[in-house]
């Protein structure tokens, strides 16, 4: 097969060594070459601009990510190609330690501690057990039903919410958003971003978070609205914020999102794909193809992810 590799993020560099010995028998191609447009593979995030515009032969686009919404919204998508999202065990583990490390954070006061540190105060803030605490989980796919299950491991108290009804040993799952949000201390966003889910965290879904709860956002910088967040944290309503995604990225040096005192900030870092472990879940899905079966983890266009 004839792969190619488009991504104005990540570096063929990083992943051709690994891939070529797992498939060498196949040839890989970096955009712009479209080897004449005889492509049958293309590995794709945040993919150069025309990636897919004369590639007549495709059977498989591969997102090197779990976000797929810069596909499926290009012009230039063919029509009857499969594309599939990455499902990354490193991935998943990334992201179960960054917001595992936010929603500790929050809760021992650290954030707080910090500023004591650079004001020379010394001050302790109530102590709380995690059983005092929900967390609420805004999508429960892969990676949501992993990091509910370590939170409540952990002794907190889990709710999950999902656009479809789901089951989960443990965790308080509902396909009420209301609900869920108004139960929680701490709100993690890991939703995909669609039509439907952009902005969903606004001013109403931001005050029905406890008092002194915290946001985190690790989904799209779309998810949340930001003046309705930076109100709500003037206001003391929310303590923290945690946020690793914007619109737009780099995030602009004007940004009040810098310098604000309630905001803890990342340059998406949370979970970066990682060639060791998600190799061989793209070779799988060449080989998929290759004999003529679905690949796994297909995107369901209707719902847009």
């Amino acid at each position: 097969m004839n792969i190619l590799f488009s991504s104005t993020k990540e570096k063929p560099e990083f992943w051709f060594p690994l891939l070529q010995k797992l498939l060498p028998g196949d040839r890989f191609f970096a955009f712009p070459d479209i080897n004449g447009g005889d492509i049958d593979v293309a590995l794709v995030a945040t993919h150069q601009p025309r990636t897919f515009a004369n590639l007549h032969k495709l059977r498989l686009i591969q997102s090197l990510w779990m976000g797929v919404e810069n596909i499926v919204g290009d012009a230039d998508l063919p029509k009857g190609v499969p594309v599939a999202r990455l499902i990354d065990p490193g991935m998943v583990a990334a992201m179960g330690e960054t917001v595992i490390a936010y929603v500790l954070d929050w809760h021992r006061h650290f954030y707080c501690y910090r500023d004591f540190q650079q004001q020379k105060t010394w001050k302790r803030r109530r102590q709380y057990l995690a059983s005092d605490r929900t967390v609420g989980i805004l999508g429960l796919g892969e990676l949501g039903s992993s990091i509910a299950a370590k939170l409540h491991a952990m002794g907190f108290h889990v709710a999950g919410w999902s656009r479809r009804p789901k089951s989960l040993d443990g965790i308080y799952c509902s396909t009420d958003l209301e609900d869920v949000v108004g139960r929680s201390d701490a709100v993690v966003c890991l939703l995909p971003l669609t039509p439907h889910t952009r902005g969903i965290l606004n001013k109403d879904k931001l005050q029905r978070i406890k008092r002194d709860g915290c946001l985190i956002n690790v989904a799209r910088g779309g998810h949340v609205v930001i003046p309705d967040l930076l109100a709500a944290l003037d206001s003391k309503h929310l303590a923290h914020a945690y946020l690793d995604v914007f619109e737009p990225e780099p995030l602009p040096a004007g940004s009040p999102l810098w310098s604000h005192p309630g905001i803890t900030l990342t340059p998406h870092i949370a979970a970066l794909s990682e060639p060791r472990t998600s190799a061989a879940k793209i070779v799988d899905n060449i080989e998929r193809v290759r004999r003529g079966q679905k690949p796994l983890n297909t995107v369901d266009f209707a719902a847009g992810y």
